[in-house]
Order: structure tokens, then sequence, then C-alpha cells
């Protein structure tokens, strides 16, 4: 990044230092120190941002970023070592609204091989759908499926 860019990014952050009331003007203002111990990252850190001397590492904005109200994404955007693209919202990667995932959707989600496919959505759309009626009486002891009612005792 190249000065003009250092010069934009610290005169960005000095702005949200002051709307939060750290004093960096005046020379024993102690606001450089209040938010160097606050992040808990060295002062030499703020000093050498603000003197437009270089760029704080991640770690450093990753620590003053939530101090400054901002956040870590928008910190590193204007700081120029990523791009809104590199580095999408959360909401960029959702679906549309009105998108309803399948079955098989839900099965690559959680890794079900191709050739299982099949039987994964057969399996669980049993549990989803409701059954039909049983033609064939169970044997004695034989377990009921979830939801299906207690049959009287047969002589």
């Amino acid at each position: 990044m190249g000065t003009q860019g250092l010069d934009e990014f610290a005169g960005w952050v000095e702005g949200l230092m002051r709307a939060r009331g750290y004093d960096i003007d005046s020379p024993r203002g102690g606001g450089k120190s209040r938010i160097a111990d606050e992040a808990g990252v060295h002062r030499a850190a703020v000093t050498r941002l603000l003197q437009r001397q270089s760029m704080p590492d991640l770690e450093t904005m990753r620590r003053i970023a939530p101090l400054l109200g901002v956040s870590v994404r928008d910190m590193l955007i204007r700081s120029g070592r990523v791009t809104p693209d590199e580095l999408p919202l959360a909401a960029d990667l959702l679906p549309p609204g009105d998108w309803q995932p399948t079955m098989e959707d839900f099965a690559r989600w959680l890794g079900v091989p191709d050739e299982r496919m099949s039987v994964f959505v057969k399996v669980v759309n049993q549990f989803l759908e409701p059954g039909e009626e049983e033609t064939e009486p169970r044997t004695v002891g034989e377990p009921r499926t979830a939801g299906e009612p207690r049959r009287a005792a047969q002589d």
C-alpha cells in the first residue's frame, strides 16, 4: 500500500478514535496509551499508524476494530489488504429468500456420497412424509414406528 493509502486509512482511524472519545491530539491526552491498553496492543503500533509510518498488522486490527465500533472486515477493506469481493458478507453468500433446499442439497451439505444419495433421500423422506396404513399386522413385540398409536391387545 502506498503512502496515500496509509494516509487515508490513518485518517479514517483517527476519526473513529476521536468519535469514541480518545484524546489522540494533545501530547498528554493519553488517548494513544488508553486505546493501546484497552485493545491489548503495543502503544508503538498505535503511534506508528497515527504518524503514518506503518500499517497495523492483522492482530492489531483485530483488537482495535471493536473498540472503534467497526468490524474487522471493514478495517481490512479500508486498509487495502483485501477487497470486498475477497471477504464477502455472510448475507452475500446466502441463497435467495424464496429458495427451498432439497433433500439432495442436505445430503451434499452432510457429505453423503453420490452413490448413496438416493438411499439417503428415501430414508429421510420416510421420516418426513406421513406413512400409509399398514396392511399386515405386526408380530407381537415388533417395535412401532414413530408416532404410531398403541394397539389394543389381540385375543
